[in-house]
Parts: C-alpha cells; sequence; structure tokens
C-alpha cells in the first residue's frame, strides 16, 4: 500500500488502548508501520535491483521479527538519553514499547499483501509472492477509516487543523481527478471527510480514549475481508464463465480497480495470449471483456538471455509479456507485466535489455 495508508494504520494503532500504555506511542507506532519500506532505497539504485529486492527481506518473517526489536530498542534508548540530558526519569516503558512496535511492523506486509503487487511473506527462507488481489495499491477507503481517529485526535490547534485541511483537499482531489472516480465513490468520500470533520469538532475522539481508533480499525480489517472474499468470488465466476464457453485456462487474476469496490479487474493467461475481463456486481450482465488481449511474446534462448540479464525482475514477474525487435548488431528485448503495463499508457516496468547476437548484453 502507499505510504500515507500504512501511516495512517500505525497512528490509529497509536491511539488505541494500546499505544496508551508508553510515552513515545505515535512516533513508534508510524515508523513500526513504515519500517519494511527501508527497502524502497534500492529504487535510486537501478529498477531491476529494485523489482527483485523490493517486497522481500525487509517484508518476511525474519524482519517481522527483528524489526520490532530494532525499533523499540532505539526508541527505548532515545528515551533515556533525552532524560539524562533534561534531568528527568525515563518516560518509556520497554513492554508496551515492544508490544506496540511488533503490531505496526506486522501491518505493513499483512496490507502489502492485499494488492497485485504481492509480498514475499517467507523471506528469507522462500522467495515465493503472496498475492491477495484485493486493494487496490492506493485505496480511498483505507484512508477514510485508518484517519478517521488520527484526524480527529490531532486536530486541535488552528494549525493542526489548517494542514488537515489542505491534507483533505489534496486527497480530494487525487479521489475525484487522478484516481477517476465515479459519482457514488466521490459523494461516499465527501460524506465521509464530512463526517471525520464533524467528529473532531465535537471532540469525540477524546471522550471515547481510542475506542474510536479500535473501531475504525475493526472496520478497516472488515473492509479489508470483504474485498479478499470479493476476489476470490470474481475468480470462482469467471471460471465458469470460460467453461460455458469451453475456454482453455492455465490462469486468473481478479484484482481491484482504485475506488469501485464492486468491480474487479480480471486478467486470463491461456497458453498463447492474455485476456481482460471485467466483473461490474452492479450490472445485470457482470462479466464483460474490458480490453483487446495481448499475445504473451515468444520464448527461446533470447527471452531466456534476457531474463538471465535481468535477475530481479524475472523473480518478480508475474503475468509476463515480452516483445523482440531487432537492432544493429543484435536484438531489444521489451519485459512487461500486463497487470500494469496495459492501462492508460503505462509502461510500469518495462525493462528493455539489449543483447548482441551472442547474446551477451549489450551495455546502455
Amino acid at each position: 500500500m502507499d505510504p500515507l495508508a500504512h501511516t495512517l494504520v500505525g497512528a490509529s494503532l497509536a491511539r488505541t488502548r494500546l499505544g496508551r500504555l508508553s510515552a513515545y506511542a505515535t512516533p513508534t507506532a508510524i515508523l513500526g508501520a513504515n519500517a519494511p519500506d527501508v527497502d524502497a532505497v534500492t529504487m535510486l539504485i537501478d529498477r531491476d535491483l529494485s523489482l527483485g529486492f523490493r517486497r522481500g527481506w525487509t517484508h518476511g518473517v525474519l524482519a517481522v521479527a527483528v524489526l520490532p526489536l530494532l525499533l523499540a530498542g532505539l526508541v527505548w534508548a532515545a528515551d533515556r538519553a533525552i532524560a539524562r540530558a533534561r534531568g528527568r526519569p525515563p518516560r518509556a516503558r520497554a513492554g508496551p514499547l515492544l508490544a506496540l512496535s511488533f503490531a505496526a511492523v506486522a501491518t505493513h506486509p499483512a496490507l502489502d499483501w492485499l494488492n497485485t503487487y504481492g509480498v514475499r511473506l517467507l523471506m528469507p527462507f522462500d522467495g515465493r509472492w503472496f498475492y491477495g488481489d484485493a486493494l487496490f495499491i492506493i485505496d480511498p477507503w483505507v484512508w477514510l477509516l485508518a484517519g478517521t481517529a488520527v484526524v480527529a485526535a490531532h486536530a486541535r490547534s488552528a494549525a493542526s487543523v489548517s494542514a488537515w485541511m489542505v491534507l483533505g483537499a489534496v486527497l480530494t482531489g487525487f479521489v475525484t481527478v487522478v484516481g477517476d472516480a465515479q459519482l457514488p465513490a466521490i459523494l461516499v468520500w465527501l460524506a465521509g471527510i464530512a463526517a471525520i470533520a464533524g467528529v473532531g469538532a465535537r471532540g469525540v475522539a477524546s471522550r471515547w480514549n481510542g475506542r474510536l481508533a479500535a473501531v475504525c480499525l475493526a472496520g478497516a480489517a472488515a473492509y479489508m475481508a470483504a474485498m479478499v472474499a470479493g476476489s476470490r468470488i470474481a475468480e470462482r465466476q469467471v471460471a465458469g464463465w470460460l467453461a460455458e464457453r469451453d475456454a482453455a485456462f492455465v490462469d486468473v487474476m481478479a484484482g481491484p480497480l482504485p475506488a469501485r469496490p464492486f468491480v474487479r479487474d480480471v486478467v486470463v493467461a491461456d497458453g498463447d495470449h492474455y485476456h481482460f475481463l471485467e466483473v461490474d456486481w452492479l450490472r445485470a450482465d457482470p462479466i464483460r471483456v474490458s480490453d483487446a488481449a495481448i499475445d504473451r511474446g515468444p520464448r527461446g534462448p533470447i527471452i531466456d538471455a534476457a531474463l538471465a540479464h535481468a535477475p530481479g525482475t524475472r523473480r518478480w514477474l508475474r503475468f509476463p509479456a515480452f516483445t523482440v525487435e531487432p537492432i544493429a548488431g543484435g536484438h531489444r528485448v521489451t519485459i512487461r507485466d500486463v497487470r500494469y503495463s496495459r492501462r492508460r499508457g503505462v509502461d510500469f516496468p518495462n525493462v528493455v535489455v539489449e543483447l548482441d547476437h551472442d547474446l551477451r548484453r549489450i551495455p546502455q
């Protein structure tokens, strides 16, 4: 999920009873909820390295065990250093900090599992990818549910109210324009923003002492579970629809679309092509073809050599498609994954490998 979703979930977790057991709960929970994304630094180094490393070591079971220990120890030590410098007793409690760190760090791979990008939950012991195929990487309903208690608790001064209003306006613009949400979704979003403002204005968060955060997190969990179930139902519906048409297939993915919980974007792979369907449960005839089929592309020594020169990409691919073009002295191989590369001109990741006639990589 996007960094804002992780941050809001961590901050909301700190508003629960668990967060009231020690000082520095909010920074601990926010840092923990984002800690596994330390691997994002690889994006600044090399695209293939990033594809091969992201959502691996720092998102797997070993990281979930080790990162909370490091985080809680760091906050505990910082608190004692600050206490000595200011001549006051330490305020952080090691046990609650450790429990909060474990809970916050664990939310990160759990959220990342929910989208079609996936996560390698068993790293470093097993490099398998796991996919929830339930939430778009940016989900406004997660923002609303995870942000309610946080905004209501922290919108106290004029400056903080102004800052939250600016953030709300930016996110509203994203949902209504960039996210291409339909009118019902926009109206629900605006109603949610108004509800958050009303909760903050009435001081509900301070009276409930964290119960609002617990209710919102439970609501977010229920929404996520419903989205997971919806994707599995869509996959079964599509499999039945294909069987009725005697259409052979080897894999089906029913993934989410932004701000459209009743719609699934479906990729169907057969031996030679990818086919694209849309499942919309609000239509009388819910399944329809959404895009033209795409050739999976050639396979053979040229493709194998290109993948050997892009090991990170090879490990990341789920629905790969390849094109080979002749160039002076060799071949240009373009490697795509149709989960992302077919819509609205998006070419992520579109890794290009140029090979000479001996299938050695040509430096670019």
